[in-house]
């Protein structure tokens, strides 16, 4: 199995929190605006500066009659339906992402998707996920300037055609793209898996080919470490 983010945004990464066996696992929706690594989820909400969509939650929340009271359309709705309408979704992230009161609008703001091939298991086709996906690059990436990360699962050796299909697609529209995966060799207790991270050329660097840098990672207590490949602790 492995695991691929794809994402806008122009930084390498150093570190993910994570008790589990790959950096990404928990199913939800984040919105903020960029913080520094190390910083605790848990303040930068009371702060104001994350919107936490929790997906199982709130599907369970729509299916149970836990609606809201507000006489909006709850963003799970699609649920119900056919799954091609994201509208209610889309717009949730939309008035998120609008000023506060005080007139304050979020600069740079990050919006992440964890992960995206649960919506497929939800009777979402892989056709409205890219269209949904269109609609909130066009909100954060070019009306606000901040980055859209998104994470898909993906096996080489699986026959779910949908899924290879929006993985693909989301490689193709995405800036940047990291994979990451268990050892080819087998479990080790100083190397946990690999990350592969891709810089996706384009037309404004000029550049013929895409860039192509290859870590390997052990996942610690409280974050995950990464390294050259061949410079783990067991080698060294």
């Amino acid at each position: 199995m492995e695991t691929r983010l794809q994402q806008d945004c122009s930084g390498t990464p150093s570190s993910w929190k994570s008790r589990s066996r790959c950096p990404w696992h928990n199913p939800g929706w984040i919105l903020s605006p960029l913080f520094s690594q190390g910083s605790s989820l848990t303040a930068a909400k009371e702060r104001g500066q994350l919107v936490l969509l929790e997906g199982l939650k709130s599907a369970n929340d729509f299916l149970f009659g836990q609606q809201s009271q507000s006489g909006e359309a709850h963003p799970f709705q699609f649920i119900s339906g056919d799954g091609s309408d994201l509208k209610a979704l889309y717009e949730f992230i939309r008035k998120a992402l609008s000023p506060a009161t005080d007139g304050d609008l979020w600069k740079f703001p990050v919006l992440m998707v964890d992960n995206l091939s649960v919506m497929l298991s939800l009777g979402v086709r892989p056709r409205d996920i890219l269209d949904f996906i269109q609609y909130c690059r066009a909100t954060v990436s070019a009306q606000l300037k901040g980055n859209l990360v998104v994470m898909v699962q993906s096996d080489d050796s699986s026959e779910d055609e949908q899924n290879d299909l929006l993985a693909k697609s989301l490689h193709h529209q995405s800036s940047w793209v990291l994979r990451a995966e268990g050892l080819a060799s087998g479990f080790c207790k100083d190397v946990h898996g690999q990350l592969t991270i891709v810089q996706r050329s384009s037309w404004e660097t000029k550049a013929e080919r895409d860039l192509l840098r290859i870590f390997q990672y052990k996942i610690q207590d409280k974050n995950v470490a990464f390294f050259a490949r061949g410079m783990s602790a067991a080698v060294l």
